[in-house]
């Protein structure tokens, strides 16, 4: 049976009901399980039950300081190991973001499912097309128009949904995919190009303007979530990950969902 992790998150509920709706076994692991689900809380390793797991899809826990992060992903790890899973597909970060301030816990992470001694698939996902499209904030008097510190930079951004059924294949069929790192990126798109697809003028506003606004304008944030999410306004605004790549289309056999209207979407939705 495959067991995907997070799955009452975006990802891992998308990855699960990919799955079933191929009508492949498959399970989730959360630490509010749903029902029919595992109780997998990744700060109690008494809690991971990984038996009868055939493959295990470990959806990142990156929203946590990078020690955190890497701590649950090893108790999880140690699992699987433990009650021995056949493989292990891990859902990365795209190696064109080894300079965001969140690789690190992925590329530990890494280090981790390559020790393990068990069977695995790297999956470096690239940036959602859904997160770029919710960074880009609405400004003028009337909300008319879209703010954001990405300047002219491009974003190979990717669905959320094509990432999901990428990670349901490669758990569907591991051994096809063992030792394998799968970069699974997008078409580059821009925030002025998701601008005129909602028909509004786009403004760029200075990296430290942007910073200030989350110190001080966005509230609820996290403190390890402003450095976080000025990092990705600078390597978009500066070329860093607007590289593309056949990866995704190839693993899905098909073309991949049009970014620009899923982050122009995404945008619409956050309109006052």
């Amino acid at each position: 049976m495959i067991l995907v992790t997070g799955a009452n998150g975006n990802l891992g509920s998308a990855t699960l009901a990919a799955l079933r709706a191929r009508g492949i076994a498959a399970t989730g692991g959360s630490r509010t399980p749903g029902e029919g689900m595992r109780r997998l809380d990744f700060d109690d390793p008494a809690s991971l039950d990984l038996a009868g797991v055939s493959a295990l899809v470990l959806v990142s826990a990156g929203y946590a300081e990078d020690d955190q992060v890497v701590r649950r992903h090893a108790a999880v790890l140690e699992a699987a190991v433990r009650h021995g899973v056949g493989h292990v597909v891990y859902t990365s970060l795209t190696g064109a973001g080894d300079h965001l301030g969140f690789a690190l816990a992925h590329r530990a992470t890494e280090r981790l499912v390559r020790a393990s001694g068990l069977p695995w698939t790297i999956l470096r996902n690239g940036l959602y097309a859904e997160l770029f499209g919710g960074l880009l904030m609405w400004a003028g008097p009337a909300g008319d128009a879209l703010e954001s510190p990405f300047g002219d930079g491009a974003l190979a951004a990717v669905a959320r949904a094509d990432l999901a059924e990428a990670a349901a294949l490669v758990a569907a069929d591991p051994a096809r995919y063992d030792g394998r790192v799968l970069d699974l990126v997008g078409t580059p798109v821009t925030a002025g190009q998701v601008a005129g697809r909602l028909g509004v003028p786009h403004r760029t506003i200075g990296l430290g303007e942007y910073r200030r606004r989350l110190l001080e304008e966005v509230p609820g944030l996290l403190p390890f979530q402003p450095p976080m999410l000025a990092s990705i306004a600078t390597g978009v605004r500066h070329g860093f990950l607007d590289g593309s790549g056949p990866g995704l289309t190839d693993l899905l056999a098909r073309p991949a969902r049009d970014p620009l209207d899923v982050a122009a979407a995404a945008a619409r939705a956050t309109r006052p």
